[in-house]
C-alpha cells in the first residue's frame, strides 16, 4: 500500500522532538482528518540550524513529517518560502491519492513557521 521509502521514514523517523525557545514552534492541523503537525525550527543568519516535529496522525503524516524536516534542514527563508508539498511527495516515494493530505498539512506547517518567524 505504502511505498518502501514511506515506511522507512515511518518506521524511523528523524528529527523527533520540540526545540526550546528561541526556536520558534507552530501547530498547524487538518480538521477532515484530525491530523495534527507541530514544527519546531530554529534559525541562524536566515539559515535552517536545526528542526524538530512531532505529529498525531496517520502513518503517512508520521512519514511526511520526517521527509520535511530532512529537507528543510540546512535551507535558507528564501528556499523553504519555495516549498511545495511535491518536495514531501518525492522525498517518500509517493503519497497514495488517499494520503495527500499529509503533504498539505506540511506545506501548511511550513507557511505558518515562515510567518511566525518572520
Amino acid at each position: 500500500m505504502y511505498p518502501e521509502r514511506l515506511i522507512e521514514h515511518f518506521q524511523h523517523p528523524r528529527n523527533v522532538g520540540e526545540l526550546p525557545p528561541p526556536a520558534v514552534t507552530v501547530e498547524v492541523s487538518n480538521p477532515a482528518c484530525g491530523d495534527v503537525l507541530r514544527l519546531s525550527a530554529r534559525f541562524d543568519g536566515g539559515v535552517v540550524v536545526d528542526v524538530r516535529y512531532k505529529v498525531r496522525g496517520c502513518t503517512a503524516s508520521i512519514a511526511a513529517g520526517s521527509a520535511l524536516t530532512e529537507w528543510m534542514a540546512g535551507k535558507t527563508r528564501a528556499e523553504i518560502a519555495a516549498f511545495d508539498r511535491s518536495i514531501v511527495d518525492e522525498a517518500v516515494g509517493g503519497l497514495p491519492a488517499e494520503s495527500q493530505h499529509a503533504g498539505a498539512l506540511c506545506a501548511d506547517g511550513v507557511k505558518l513557521l515562515l510567518k511566525r518567524s518572520g
